[in-house]
């Protein structure tokens, strides 16, 4: 046999070797493993016990790895869509996005604005993002008093509301209810809004921002560390804003490129607020001071607003998404990735 043959041998014989582990390498395999994974003891202290080198037990855990000895498994709950919740991040540069599993549509979801455990999902967020001392601001948006309806605990902080509400009358029902349950969770102040969120004009709008109680509420904007916000795309149904405009209007503002609105702000598929002379007539946060708070939190989802969703996203006004599956694959497969959200660039300033 020549040496090239012994060579060749030789190398079997040490594959064979590899694959197979004797009981004695099995037992102290399993050992090790345990010692690591469960045990939570580092390989220079495994090392020490087994007095073999550190490099031995890397190699070790590497074969129990191998043989199927170990299995690591990453689970979250089955609602969760970790992979696209990732990608979701990584595509927007965005702090934290978590991406919900839609549900199955029936004649009742199939045109629904934002599946409800978008809420549940967010409400579960917040109760992560806020700290105790923390200044809580709450948009007007059925994601966002779904959210509200779905907490069960908060750290103590003060809850103020970020804009007017939909309809005066229904303020019971919407965003000052969202603010007084937060604040109820958390022991917190509570500063409402008791005003609509669209008035007939800037001077009627003026009048009411100068009213005690709203301004008040006003003076907290600043003081908001973190945000919810709901995102509605151009359309009945979808945005309140455009519910609330004559059809004069709607035509106007939709000639202008308008493609998502969130606070009665209004956008363009870029990111670029557009129609601003709408604000003059809002009981809303200026977006100056939205881009300021260091956590906003963006409660949307459903294929129809993925659009709507990818332009508020190109905003620099929001830090982090709740959505679902649906509008997940539609934003994961758009145009050119923006600029990271955590920039907090303003498209207009660029």
């Amino acid at each position: 046999m020549n040496s090239s043959e012994e060579s060749a041998v030789s190398a079997m014989s040490a594959g064979r070797s590899a694959m197979r582990m004797g009981p004695a390498e099995l037992v102290q395999a399993a050992a090790m493993a345990r010692r690591f994974y469960l045990e939570g003891k580092s390989k220079i202290q495994i090392a020490e016990e087994f007095g073999v080198s550190r490099f031995k037990v890397a190699r070790v855990l590497e074969t129990a790895l191998e043989r199927d000895l170990v299995r690591i498994e990453i689970r979250v709950p089955a609602e969760l869509d970790a992979e696209r919740s990732d990608a979701l991040r990584a595509r927007y540069g965005l702090r934290h996005a978590v991406v919900v599993e839609s549900p199955a549509p029936t004649d009742e979801t199939e045109d629904s604005p934002d599946p409800e455990n978008l809420g549940e999902v967010a409400a579960d967020l917040l109760g992560e993002l806020v700290t105790e001392g923390d200044v809580l601001g709450l948009a007007w948006g059925r994601s966002t008093i779904h959210m509200a309806a779905a907490l069960d605990q908060l750290p103590p902080c003060t809850v103020v509301q970020l804009t007017g509400v939909y309809d005066a009358g229904t303020a019971e029902r919407g965003s000052v209810e969202a603010v007084r349950r937060a604040a109820q969770v958390s022991g917190g102040e509570a500063h409402p809004i008791y005003a609509p969120m669209l008035l007939p004009d800037p001077a009627t709008a003026a009048a009411l921002r100068n009213q005690t109680g709203i301004a008040r509420a006003f003076e907290y904007f600043d003081k908001v560390t973190v945000a919810a916000v709901s995102i509605g795309s151009w359309e009945p149904g979808i945005s309140t804003v455009h519910d609330m405009l004559s059809d004069e209007e709607r035509a106007h503002y939709a000639s202008l490129g308008v493609a998502a609105e969130m606070s009665a702000h209004l956008f363009d598929a870029e990111g670029r607020r557009v129609g601003r002379d709408l604000g003059e007539r809002c009981i809303t946060v200026e977006a100056d001071r939205l881009r300021r708070i260091p956590e906003v939190v963006a409660i949307a989802g459903g294929q129809r607003k993925a659009a709507a969703i990818d332009a508020v996203l190109r905003s620099g006004l929001v830090t982090s998404l709740v959505t679902d599956t649906a509008a997940a694959d539609q934003l994961l497969v758009a145009g050119p990735p923006p600029r990271p959200a955590l920039s907090r660039a303003d498209p207009d300033g660029s």
